[in-house]
């Protein structure tokens, strides 16, 4: 479904006006909508996946308490939202404040700056941060340590541990592994089809991502609704932008020679400003930054009246 810009939001431009933008995501949907009806787009919703949260499992709780009971000497966190769910979790359960003063002495590794951000604002010192924000990175990082008997708590992110369960043990940790939440399906699946056959119809002007399990099963459904050629044909000419908050977002679209538009920095803000920015430079400082991006053609014709 297209939405109407809000009336009652305040208009910072026009750059985004009369664009049509897919935002095939599900978390912080409605606050990047926002942003980007703020300079004039038109939003069409169709979240290609959904977070399943597990802050209610008993088994989170439980490995909580294994934690406050044997502190490890080595935290790994992979996601921001993974790090903040886990400390919530612990909170609602009274936990929060020993988990706290348990990890006071953990050396902690974040895969990139979300998941830094969040351990920091939970109280955490962060040792080692992966550059790219990748899983192996991480694995690169640990590669020849001593790891025997070492304590180590990995906080999974959506799909899964990368393979840094399996490393771990293989190299005689104490693995502790948590599950905060994981990605499925999308809740509707026909908002993601119709989106996939309007891009291959050339009726949107840009498709945004911030996750790469989403951005994967997106173009498998384009892929089996047969839309991939025509979406990859107006990516190519510069008619259909693909926007991904970050490198791992965006490998999906590169992995399908899909080029996509990067922001700088790893952020939904830095993501609107790069968006604003490719369609009128004009719009915001060229600090924003982006990839470079291909030519601004005119926006999607709108769609007939119901």
């Amino acid at each position: 479904m297209t939405d109407p810009s809000r009336p009652d939001a305040p208009r910072l431009s026009g750059a985004l006006q009369g664009r049509r933008l897919v935002l095939a995501l599900d978390r912080r949907a409605d606050e990047l909508a926002a942003a980007l009806q703020r300079h004039g787009a038109r939003i069409q919703h169709a979240p290609a996946m959904s977070m399943i949260p597990h802050v209610d499992d008993p088994q989170l709780l439980a490995r909580t308490a294994e934690l406050l009971a044997a502190p490890p000497q080595l935290l790994i966190v992979t996601t921001g939202v993974g790090v903040r769910g886990w400390f919530e979790a612990a909170d609602a359960a009274g936990l929060g404040q020993a988990l706290r003063d348990a990890l006071a002495r953990t050396f902690v590794i974040a895969r990139g700056p979300k998941a830094r951000g969040a351990a920091q604002a939970m109280g955490l010192g962060v040792g080692w941060v992966a550059p790219d924000g990748t899983s192996a990175e991480i694995l690169d990082h640990l590669e020849g340590a001593d790891l025997t008997d070492v304590r180590v708590a990995v906080q999974h992110h959506g799909s899964g541990a990368d393979g840094l369960d399996e490393f771990l043990l293989d190299a005689g940790a104490d693995l502790v592994a948590l599950t905060v939440y994981r990605w499925g399906p999308p809740r509707d699946p026909e908002a993601v089809h119709r989106s996939v056959l309007d891009c291959a119809a050339g009726e949107v002007d840009a498709v945004l991502f911030t996750a790469a399990p989403g951005t994967e099963n997106w173009l498998a459904v384009a892929e089996r609704a047969g839309a991939l050629p025509g979406i990859t044909e107006h990516v190519r000419s510069g008619r259909l932008l693909m926007a991904a908050v970050g490198p791992l977002t965006a490998g999906p679209l590169e992995a399908r020679g899909l080029p996509a538009m990067i922001p700088e920095r790893s952020r939904m803000g830095a993501l609107v400003r790069a968006v604003v920015q490719h369609y009128d430079p004009t719009t915001v400082p060229s600090s924003a930054g982006a990839t470079p991006a291909s030519p601004n053609p005119a926006p999607a014709a709108e769609e007939p009246a119901p």
